[in-house]
This record gives structure tokens, C-alpha cells and sequence, in this order.
């Protein structure tokens, strides 16, 4: 893994060195992650105008999705923190 990339990702996606289309999918996943509820079917269009299908267009959804939920479910947990 290209640990230059990993750094600018974690720093900044929008200003990292990755192709226009996965910022088109990073800011989609930032926006479910922060509110499901703004999304709308013009963020799917900006999607499918980035080349992105409808099966990935789930698949991205499902991932981010699953991710946010069990983030919230071990912090919740308190998986990883020290007693």
C-alpha cells in the first residue's frame, strides 16, 4: 500500500492524488455518513455521471453503511477503549 496515498486520504481526500470519480464516491460516503437523510437522487446521477452503476452505487451504500454501523456499535461498547 502506498503509504504517501494513505496519508493524503487521511489528511484530505478531496486534495489527495486519486481520480475524480473516487472523490465523486468519497463525497457521497462522507454525506451518508454524516446525514442518510440529505441524500438525494441527484447525488445517485452524480454517481452514475462518474461511472459508477447501479450494483456499485448499492455496493458503496452497503459498505459505508455497514461500516458506520459497527463503528457506533463498538463505540458504544466501548470496544478498544482501556477500563
Amino acid at each position: 500500500m502506498d503509504e504517501g496515498l494513505v496519508r493524503a486520504l487521511q489528511q484530505d481526500y478531496k486534495s489527495a492524488p486519486i481520480t475524480e470519480s473516487e472523490r465523486t464516491m468519497l463525497d457521497y460516503v462522507v454525506k451518508l455518513t454524516r446525514d442518510a437523510t440529505q441524500v438525494t437522487p441527484e447525488d445517485h446521477d452524480r454517481l452514475r455521471a462518474a461511472g459508477f452503476g447501479d450494483q456499485a452505487i448499492l455496493q458503496i451504500t452497503l459498505i459505508a453503511s455497514w461500516f458506520n454501523y459497527i463503528n457506533r456499535v463498538a463505540d458504544a461498547l466501548g470496544v478498544g477503549r482501556n477500563p
